[in-house]
């Protein structure tokens, strides 16, 4: 179908406000376009200057009808909501903008809303499936190591939980950044494609000698086998050629970084189904090192603060409610070694607070100590 070329001019008018006015990451610029292009095709491109609020209750209605092309069910109620905040958004934007104020009514972009119970169910956190460091010990063990693609593939999986650094991050970095001396990685924003364009230091995890030991062998491997320097990549990016059937194949590493994380999501999805494990994203072992630090640093508030602000965070709180999800089995046994106690239990604590009272000179059932 034929686009609108006036819809086009306020698209990109829109998508560079929120590239350069909201600072969004293309992934979120993409996601946005995205919903745009999915309204136009219900509404037949037509013209944003004759939108209406019942255009936006029958795009609902559209939207709860249409299938995931991956999975044939139909949308999740995750995936509408997002799509129906966009065009909200845009719509309340547009409302603003010269040529269009006349024409719409700020208002109107509320019939994106989806009912407060569809809201509840989008926003509904599930617990997340994150892996296990026995889990990623076995990926570890059952990848191969022979070629140097091999080996870049196994030492990014490793350096990955020896670090928690993001995958954008990883896919960037080069040998500089990596101190194996004082077992530290530098997340310099000027080189690195560092979330929110934060510089921070990350000191390696105390994840076990046997993974450190992976990177400490690929950098040497990098630095006296392939005679790599400081400036070149940590990770390099794959070479693609000509094999001896004389099809295009792998044939060895490039001398620069990847692009995107595209390639190492898919690193990992791949040793992960040689493990005969389910996949888990490069983002889920900042997870599990959470959950590795909620062990480590019990009884210690600094502790955590320091574990927290080796994987970037400012704040702890977001270490804790963006991925300190406790899971179910950890929860019961809490909460039941919490209630359950036995009587010997409840006479301990009795005597301890008879004690303390005693201390402080208060008083137990109404006698003073």
């Amino acid at each position: 179908m034929r686009r609108n070329v006036i819809n086009e001019r306020i698209k990109h008018e829109y998508l560079t406000f929120l590239e350069e006015g909201r600072g969004l990451s293309a992934p979120s610029i993409d996601a946005g376009a995205k919903a745009l292009a999915r309204f136009e095709t219900y509404t037949g491109h037509r013209d944003f200057k004759k939108f209406h609020r019942q255009q936006a209750v029958g795009f609902k209605k559209h939207l709860a009808d249409q299938l995931n092309l991956r999975t044939g069910e139909r949308l999740s109620k995750a995936t509408v909501y997002s799509t129906l905040g966009t065009l909200k958004t845009f719509f309340q934007w547009l409302a603003g903008q010269p040529g269009y104020k006349s024409q719409l009514q700020y208002s109107d972009a509320d019939y994106f809303s989806l009912s407060l119970k569809d809201t509840a169910i989008a926003k509904a956190r599930r617990e997340p499936r994150v892996p296990t460091m026995e889990e990623i010990r076995k990926v570890l063990r059952v990848m191969p190591n022979a070629t140097s693609i091999e080996r870049r593939n196994r030492a990014l999986v490793a350096f990955a939980i020896l670090t928690g650094a993001r995958d954008n991050a990883i896919a960037s970095m080069r040998l500089k950044h990596v101190d194996l001396v004082e077992g530290v990685v530098h997340h310099d924003a000027r080189d690195v494609r560092v979330k929110f364009s934060k510089s921070f230091p990350t000191y390696f995890f105390e994840v076990g000698d046997d993974i450190k030991q992976i990177v400490v062998d690929w950098i040497a491997y990098s630095t006296e086998v392939l005679g790599r320097g400081p400036n070149d990549p940590l990770f390099p990016s794959t070479r693609t050629g000509l094999d001896e059937a004389g099809s295009l194949a792998p044939v060895g590493l490039h001398e620069e970084c990847w692009g995107s994380a595209g390639p190492i999501r898919a690193i990992f999805k791949e040793a992960f189904s040689r493990a005969g494990l389910p996949y888990f994203n490069p983002h889920s072992f900042r997870k599990t090192l959470v959950r590795l630090g909620m062990e480590l640093c019990r009884g210690s508030a600094e502790a955590f603060k320091a574990w927290s602000q080796n994987l970037g965070h400012a704040e702890v709180l977001t270490t804790f409610s963006s991925y300190g999800d406790i899971p179910a089995q950890r929860q019961r046994d809490l909460i039941r070694s919490a209630t359950l106690l036995s009587d010997d239990d409840r006479q301990a604590l009795e005597v301890g607070r008879v004690v303390l009272a005693a201390t402080r000179g208060t008083s137990i059932n109404g006698q003073r100590t």
